[in-house]
């Protein structure tokens, strides 16, 4: 009984994800980017921080990652994610990380256009 009620905890997390479409130049400045900001979001409590680089990522004829974020010929998907333990973690943690003076200042100027972002917080389904 214990273990089948820790596996329900596991799927009660909540996740944001994220859609951007980086310039291939930029690779480089958006990692060392997502790793500090995933740091300071890792300090504040969530449980995981996954960026992910498009690698097998169709253009697609009706829909598709690249058409999401209207991704150009010099530009690579990322597709990322941000695990919490729950909608008010995420809420509390992401308030904590958007005044945190760190992620101020020109140095941390996101390498990506902001504009094209997909984002949205999603309650957990099925975890298996």
């Amino acid at each position: 009984m214990r273990r089948r009620r820790h596996a329900e905890e596991e799927c009660n997390v909540y996740v944001d994800g994220f859609i951007v479409a980086v310039p291939k130049g930029n690779i480089e400045a958006y990692k060392e980017f997502s790793t500090f900001a995933g740091s300071i979001w890792k300090e504040y409590g969530a449980l995981e921080y996954v960026e992910c680089i498009g690698d097998d990522v169709p253009y697609g004829e009706l829909t598709s990652f690249p058409r999401a974020v209207q991704a150009k010929e010099d530009e690579v998907v990322v597709f990322s994610w941000i695990v919490y333990g729950s909608r008010q973690e995420r809420d509390d943690i992401n308030a904590k990380v958007m005044a945190d003076p760190r992620l101020k200042g020109d140095q941390w100027q996101m390498p990506f256009d902001g504009k094209r972002m997909i984002y949205g917080g999603f309650e957990t389904l099925l975890r298996l």
